[in-house]
């Protein structure tokens, strides 16, 4: 029997969803009826079909029961984690490269005093959480040593509000430990956890949450023309495999979160339909973090619109996003994305 996959879809937001979750229209995500949806496309490696929920009932018996176990993943409550509270999403994740060749701001906060400057505007902002990193992944980016990464980032982490939620963006897991030893509560690893296999052990011993990242390749070749069999379901298929590895070492906590790395071995194509049909992943059970700030993506889909701080990419993909539920967005420009999403949220009351 062929393998089948439930995407929730057709989603609603704000009062309509309140209203229509109350009448049983339509079911809540995680628990949280300000967003909701009343179908689902049920997708296999050869066929896709969006079906309204209140027809589930007439599938066949095995695709009907996959279904069923999917929605009542897709609709269970989501807990808190590090004060990270899923009932009002999306949760914004500021970005701050302390590096000198970052893809967007490379080379603008290599000083302490601009770093720190940038980290408490970006918590102003809106910022539940910044994500710190001292080793750039744009694409093309060669790796560099742990000597260099930590120099980089250890005066701002040794000076950081533990009262903060701090990420750490590195491959490395010396580095992981002396983040996690400074007070950081997240660590961000692009490559899938695949860089270093003793970042396994790390975040065993210190049961620490972490972002889950698909990659295809590192950042020196990972460009050069990526292909899958199924962009989305490839990578929903290395998300649950890895997932599963993860429990069978004695990792069993909830406090991960999924991230397709958009532009990490993907084209325009790819990229495209993994944003589009992003609420796959939430029949896996974890939160989704979507990192689409300034990317390439923008560029190429608005030509000669293109600009260097790309904010009308980013907000637009930002809103449709938040529309499909994803839970955590990774944005360059906190402020304005926070903006857009305070307007939306109050001209669909």
């Amino acid at each position: 029997m062929p393998r089948y996959y439930t995407r929730a879809c057709n989603f609603y937001y704000g009062t309509k969803s309140k209203t229509f979750v109350k009448k049983k229209k339509s079911l809540p995500l995680n628990g949280n009826h300000e967003i909701s949806f009343d179908k689902v496309e049920v997708i296999s490696r050869k066929t896709k079909k969006i079906i309204s929920v209140n027809k589930i009932a007439n599938l066949p018996a095995e695709i009907k029961k996959k279904v069923k176990q999917d929605i009542n993943i897709i609709t269970k409550n989501k807990k808190k984690f590090q004060n990270l509270d899923f009932k009002s999403i999306p949760v914004l994740m500021g970005v701050l490269n302390i590096t000198p060749d970052s893809f967007s701001d490379g080379g603008k906060f290599n000083q302490n005093s601009l770093a720190k400057k940038q980290m408490n505007y970006l918590f102003e902002s809106g910022a539940q959480l910044v994500d710190i990193g001292g080793e750039s992944t744009r694409p093309g980016s060669k790796a560099v040593s742990s000597i260099v990464e930590w120099n980089r980032i250890k005066n701002i982490l040794k000076n950081i509000d533990k009262k903060k939620i701090i990420s750490l963006d590195t491959r490395k897991s010396n580095i992981m430990k002396k983040g996690i030893d400074l007070g950081v509560k997240l660590i961000n690893d692009v490559s899938g956890l695949s860089y270093d296999k003793n970042t396994f052990n790390i975040l065993k011993k210190y049961k620490i949450a972490f972002v889950l990242q698909h990659s295809l390749g590192t950042p020196d070749v990972m460009q050069k023309n990526p292909k899958y069999k199924n962009v989305l379901l490839d990578i929903y298929d290395f998300f649950e495999e890895k997932i599963n590895f993860l429990r069978g070492i004695g990792i069993n906590h909830n406090n991960i979160f999924l991230d397709p790395g958009i532009g990490f071995g993907k084209n325009l194509k790819h990229n495209m339909t993994i944003i589009k049909n992003i609420s796959i992943y939430h029949s896996l059970g974890l939160p989704i973090l979507l990192g689409i700030s300034r990317k390439k993506f923008i560029k190429e889909l608005s030509n000669k619109n293109d600009s260097s701080s790309r904010i009308g990419g980013t907000i637009s993909s930002s809103i449709f996003a938040m529309m499909q539920g994803v839970q955590m967005l990774r944005v360059h420009d906190v402020n304005e994305v926070n903006q857009s999403i305070k307007v939306f949220r109050e001209l669909i009351k």
